[in-house]
């Protein structure tokens, strides 16, 4: 006889594929629905946080009884000397990580939360790992399952990088709308692939050499996207020292690179030596420096960088090697780049503002944040729970609620049902903190009216105010704003696309983009 009969079988393998799956994705709830049959119970089908406090969910509780039961027969029959084949040996392996992942994982969620602020206590993680340890000897130091020792580390500090990748992305990446859980599922894979088996065979110590690029419109959370991903790596166990090699708090080194000067982004990025230029009275260490393995650095606002830097910044990545300013002397940097935008790449390239072999060492992982409309359409109560959420934020918990509900109000009574919302999260922040201040909201209030350029051209052409000079001048800006191509626009108008780039009017292009 095996470890399993044939019910078991079929419960063990769904368990399996459900431990390596993507919690985000709606497989999971496929897997669950084949486990627990007519025990399961229905939930939302996208796995999201709500504003309000939410009970321990059922389907997680039974899963871990199924799987521990099947791990105890299973363990029971190999100590009478039943011997598995290689299927039932991996189901095995499987399920008992299953259900360990399972008991511990609130005891990972208190050390996360400590080591994040700070408070972890002195041996926590020895403790936790000496009781992690004995139960994995428990189920697997046995005759007849090839398990070493040795890898109870890296299982340890996988459970740790699952539970803090689970944190980062749930607590952080809030919305109940398909867009949103793809969002959730996308930065997931960002961190573990597609293929969480082949993850922890051989890639989780590879990660840190591919780029992952964010891009989306401005105050979608791209920041939080870049955060996650670079909290959640994979960190080192080590059973003699009984410590984690880097301390999660230091692990992420943003740059906002639209707010800062060329000169001090390359310091930033490459540190300088004393002298290097004004204002460097001493030696600077840059983020590249002090980024460790596990870290991350994060380039915000990447298509604002100069080019010059630009070039530096791909012989990091193709190199791993950098100079700080005035020195010579190589460096490496053993971390991750996460970039980020709002702008769209394919233009940026074609206008020779951004170098495309930069380009195509950042786009080997592509994440895309939804604008807010995105995240309501046809969701209109997502609204509600974000409303919720920011005024938690703003006004404290005790008036979270009633204020929640008065911006719900005023947006239904005076804003239009499709109004577009263009500064996304970020201007419905503003939205709930004008309203908590001053019970109404103008989108538009301090911000001069932008020109209408298309209709002022049509009137001037009908005035008969252009000469022939200034009419092909402002019609061939016209065409290629909303082409974005030389070539094309030249296409469209007969001419050819040099004529088009010498006769474009910088002026009349700005405004046309409301610039």
């Amino acid at each position: 006889m095996g470890l399993f009969e044939d019910a078991e079988m079929r419960c063990a393998e769904a368990l399996a594929a459900l431990g390596y799956c993507n919690p985000f994705l709606p497989e999971r709830i496929a897997y669950e629905r084949a486990i627990l049959g007519d025990e399961f119970v229905d939930t939302d089908g996208t796995w999201h946080k709500h504003a309000e406090e939410q009970e321990a969910r059922p389907n997680i509780e039974l899963l871990t009884q199924r799987a521990k039961l099947l791990a105890d027969s299973a363990l029971d029959r190999l100590w009478a000397g039943n011997r598995p084949g290689d299927a039932e040996h991996g189901l095995y392996h499987d399920i008992v990580l299953y259900y360990l992942f399972n008991k511990y994982t609130q005891p990972f969620f208190e050390y996360v939360i400590d080591t994040e602020q700070g408070k972890a206590a002195q041996g926590a993680a020895a403790d936790l790992y000496s009781r992690f340890g004995d139960d994995l000897v428990h189920y697997l130091g046995i005759p007849g399952v090839t398990f070493a020792l040795g890898e109870t580390d890296h299982i340890f500090a996988c459970f740790f990088q699952l539970r803090r990748a689970w944190h980062n992305i749930y607590d952080n990446i809030i919305g109940g709308s398909m867009a949103s859980a793809r969002l959730r599922a996308s930065v997931w894979q960002s961190i573990f692939t597609c293929d969480m088996r082949r993850y922890r065979r051989a890639l989780y110590t590879r990660m840190g050499d591919i780029t992952t690029l964010v891009t989306g419109p401005s105050g979608t959370g791209k920041e939080l996207v870049a955060r996650a991903v670079a909290l959640s790596r994979y960190i080192p166990f080590n059973s003699r020292t009984k410590q984690f090699a880097t301390n999660v708090a230091e692990c992420f080194y943003p740059i906002n690179l639209s707010a800062l000067s060329p000169t001090l982004i390359e310091s930033e990025m490459f540190g300088h030596k004393k002298g290097a230029f004004t204002g460097a009275i001493g030696d600077r260490e840059g983020f590249f420096e002090l980024c460790p393995a596990d870290g991350a650095v994060f380039l915000d606002e990447i298509g604002d960088l100069d080019p010059a830097i630009q070039v530096k910044l791909l012989r990091v990545l193709q190199t791993r090697v950098f100079q700080r300013i005035g020195e010579t002397k190589d460096r490496r940097f053993e971390g991750k780049v996460i970039t980020a935008t709002n702008r769209n790449p394919a233009l940026e390239m074609q206008e020779g503002r951004f170098r495309q072999d930069l380009y195509y060492r950042l786009c080997s992982d592509m994440i895309v944040t939804p604008s807010l409309n995105e995240q309501i359409q046809g969701s209109p109560e997502q609204l509600d729970n974000l409303l919720l959420f920011i005024a938690r934020r703003v006004a404290g918990i005790e008036e979270a609620e009633p204020l929640a509900a008065e911006v719900a109000r005023w947006i239904r009574d005076n804003l239009e049902p499709d109004y577009a919302w263009p500064g996304n999260v970020r201007e419905l922040e503003q939205c709930v903190r004008n309203i908590l201040i001053r019970k109404t909201y103008h989108p538009t209030q301090g911000v001069s009216a932008l020109p209408k350029p298309r209709e002022e051209f049509l009137d001037a052409v009908k005035a008969g105010r252009l000469t022939a000079d200034d009419l092909l001048r402002k019609y061939c800006t016209l065409v290629y704003a909303e082409t974005g191509s030389y070539l094309e626009t030249g296409r469209r108008l007969g001419i050819d696309r040099r004529t088009v780039k010498e006769r474009i009017d910088p002026r009349f292009l700005g405004s046309l983009r409301g610039l």
